[in-house]
């Protein structure tokens, strides 16, 4: 049965040199479900992917991390890119912002570097998780269990290692959005 998330608004935090695959893939997937996909920067109006091995497109922001509270959104989804997750974990309302989603309880899907958010935010304690296995060490001394999967699924916790697993990512991100959906709508076909 197909997922209908109109009524689900998901915000994308990201810095300039987010993996922009990371990005684009899951905007679309879950736009193409029917979400309201929010691009959100720390006062930028327009951001860079990183794409293979150098600077990609840039993307307009939708709206600056200043003007957006975690009860707008019913979910978060964080990509990697080294460059991305290194300049949002020294923004200390960027972390913030991703702690109060799970203090929320709502959804919040992470790919590659992105976890390295949630060790900043201290919410990866006793979480099963994956990431991109350079993480591995860093997210163990944080607590996490760790694991090399395709797919995490914990507690509303959705990750991956890298683009290579994206169709995990999507369906992972598209479950537990649809799941966690204030107003859920199933359409039969």
């Amino acid at each position: 049965m197909p997922v209908n998330l109109n009524s689900c608004c998901i915000a994308i935090l990201v810095e300039s040199g987010f993996e922009q695959v990371e990005l684009t893939e899951p905007r679309n997937a879950l736009s193409n479900a029917g979400a309201e996909v929010h691009i959100i920067s720390p006062g930028k109006k327009m951001v860079r992917g990183w794409k293979d091995s150098d600077w990609g497109d840039w993307f307009d922001v939708t709206n600056q991390l200043e003007d957006v509270t975690v009860s707008d959104f019913d979910a978060l989804v964080l990509p990697g890119g080294v460059f991305n997750t290194d300049e949002l974990r020294r923004n200390k309302q960027a972390v913030a912002f991703v702690g109060e989603f799970f203090t929320n309880g709502l959804p919040v899907g992470a790919i590659c570097h992105g976890p390295q958010m949630l060790i900043e935010a201290k919410v990866v304690k006793d979480q099963r998780l994956t990431s991109y296995d350079s993480l591995r060490t860093d997210l163990e001394n944080a607590g996490a269990i760790w694991v090399d999967a395709s797919l995490g699924l914990e507690n509303g916790l959705i990750t991956s290692r890298h683009p290579g697993d994206m169709d995990h990512f999507i369906e992972g991100l598209i479950s537990e959005f649809a799941r966690a959906n204030r107003h859920p709508v199933l359409i039969r076909t």
